[in-house]
This record gives C-alpha cells, sequence and structure tokens, in this order.
C-alpha cells in the first residue's frame, strides 16, 4: 500500500554522474520524491537540516567531509532524519562507525537498482539495511577482537600492564625503567605477548589495543539502542536486513 505522502530523499555524493543515477533510479517509483542533492558535506548538512528530508543517501567519502560525519550531525538535531550510507568500501570499521552515527542502514554501490528502492522505503519505515558482504566483515572483526580480548584477559597483572605500555607507544628500555624492571626481562614478555596475539610487531599490538578500547566504548555507547533493537542473542548484524531482501 502506497503512502499517503511520498518518501522525500536527499543525496550526498561528490560524484554527479552518480547523484543523476540514483536520482533517476528513485524517480521510477512515484512514492518517491528526490528533494535536494549535493557533492559538499558542509552544504549537504545545511540543506538537509532546512529540507528535513525523511531519508538521506550518503556517501562516505567527501571532498571536505564524511558521509558518516553528516549522518551523526543531522541526527542530532532531528533524529528523525534516517541516514542510508551507499559507498564503494566494505570497510569493518566504517560499518560500526556508521551505526555509532545513527545509521539505519550501510550498503555497496554494487547493489541492484530495485533492492536500492526497496531499501528506501525499509528505512523509511523505521527498518534497518545492512550489505550481506560488509555484515560477515564486521562478524569477522568483532570476533577477532573477542580472540584477543580472552587472550588479554588471561595475561598476567604484569603482563597486562606491559601491554598498556606498549600501547602508548613506550620502548623496552622505557617499560623498564616504569616498571623496574631488567630491559631483557620485558623484552622476553613482549616477545611472548605478541606471540600469543599473534601479531608480529609492537605496532600491531598497540593498534589493536586502539581498537579495543574503541570497540568497549562502542559497546557501552550502543548498549541502550542495542537493548530495544536486537535480540538479546543476536549478532552484531542481526538487526540489520540483508540488502537483497525486498521492502515488504
Amino acid at each position: 500500500m502506497a503512502n499517503q505522502n511520498p518518501i522525500r530523499v536527499y543525496l550526498v555524493d561528490d560524484h554527479e554522474v552518480v547523484r543523476r543515477g540514483v536520482a533517476s533510479l528513485l524517480a521510477t517509483d512515484d512514492t518517491i520524491e528526490v528533494v535536494g542533492e549535493s557533492g559538499s558535506a558542509v552544504d549537504a548538512l545545511r540543506e538537509i537540516l532546512d529540507l528535513r528530508p525523511d531519508v538521506v543517501v550518503l556517501d562516505n567519502h567527501l571532498p571536505d567531509g564524511s558521509g558518516i560525519d553528516v549522518c551523526r550531525e543531522m541526527r542530532a538535531v532531528d533524529p528523525s532524519i534516517k541516514g542510508l550510507i551507499l559507498t564503494s568500501y566494505d570497510d569493518a570499521e566504517a560499518i560500526s562507525a556508521a551505526i555509532l552515527a545513527g545509521a539505519s542502514g550501510y550498503v555497496l554501490k554494487r547493489i541492484e537498482g530495485n533492492s536500492l528502492v526497496s531499501g528506501v522505503h525499509l528505512i523509511a519505515g523505521g527498518h534497518s539495511l545492512i550489505d550481506p558482504l560488509v555484515a560477515s566483515r564486521v562478524v569477522e572483526q568483532m570476533e577477532m577482537q573477542k580472540k584477543s580480548l580472552d587472550v588479554i584477559c588471561d595475561l598476567t597483572p604484569q603482563q597486562r600492564k606491559i601491554f598498556l605500555l606498549i600501547a602508548q607507544g613506550m620502548t623496552n628500555r622505557q617499560i623498564a625503567e616504569s616498571l623496574y624492571l631488567a630491559e631483557k626481562t620485558v623484552k622476553n614478555h613482549v616477545t611472548g605477548l605478541l606471540a600469543r596475539l599473534g601479531l608480529q610487531h609492537r605496532t600491531q599490538a598497540a593498534l589493536l589495543a586502539v581498537r579495543l578500547k574503541g570497540a568497549e566504548v562502542a559497546s557501552t555507547r550502543s548498549a541502550p539502542r542495542a537493548a530495544t533493537r536486537l535480540p538479546a542473542a543476536a549478532s552484531p548484524a542481526a538487526g540489520y536486513q540483508s540488502a537483497r531482501r525486498p521492502a515488504v
């Protein structure tokens, strides 16, 4: 059953050809109306807050910002505006950031035209949409983080201290001085830590610590929303519908 009022959509992409293509595609559905478009993050945010569309389709990579930032800022002002990230990048970290920014969907530009139209309907109706390939990447990343976190939880208090100091960029000598240990002892600890975590060098350990911290913050921030949207035993992507599923 068609909506009494059309779904008002705003397009954000720095490629004019892409904007025209998406606009033409959405125009084939007489229940959807494209009310504006922009290739700039700054201009888009200003116009979105002026027009207040129902759904904003955003490319993530823009010359003066990102679609995820635009999504976060527009929803901070008006949470009723739904965001759909339409991008070429199947980046697990980007999808996590998009979810935290309040995006209702994240799909790749390889999506079929009728699926994109259906996706706009889904999102306008309060549902979520995620590309299956991106969903699998997110699950893989979170599983890897969980395995690493399990290993870290099994470390001795001394080993955990060393891991955190590595994450701060300290050298073996600095760690040794900080913990009053012999530098050779610290070196042995670092070698053992890297081996247990499946890492090859300390820079990876530092990056892992940052990611685990980010995952912890993300879980804390998203917990209230997750409680209302996802089943308790669901996987992180379970609350999102497949990009290939038709609207109902």
